[in-house]
């Protein structure tokens, strides 16, 4: 008897993937085809991005079929770290605006 060396998914489940990051990718072209502007089109644009990392850390990065302790490992701290940074930019902001009212006068 010969042992599995490795865990095979289904060819489909790859090919449907790919099918829907190449939607994605065409809906986030149409954003800039249909000339969307302001907040919107930079939301559209960043939720198809975020969308298509997903899919492939998903599945061609095998997340998907992982731990949660190895996906809660790898990623908690990028998302702490936005956190973190979000913060900093808001206090970035009342540190800019303390500075402005104190030399002003």
């Amino acid at each position: 008897m010969e042992h599995a060396v490795g865990q095979q998914h289904p060819v489909g489940t790859y090919l449907k993937v790919w099918g829907l990051l190449f939607i994605l990718s065409t809906f986030s072209y149409l954003v800039d085809y249909f000339h969307v502007q302001g907040y919107l089109r930079w939301s559209l644009i960043v939720v198809f991005m975020l969308l298509k990392a997903g899919l492939i850390v998903a599945v061609f990065m095998h997340m998907h079929w992982e731990r949660l302790a190895l996906r809660c490992a790898i990623l908690i701290p990028p998302v702490a770290l936005l956190v973190l940074v979000g913060l900093m930019v808001f206090e970035a902001d009342y540190t800019f605006l303390t500075r402005i009212l104190f030399f002003s006068s």
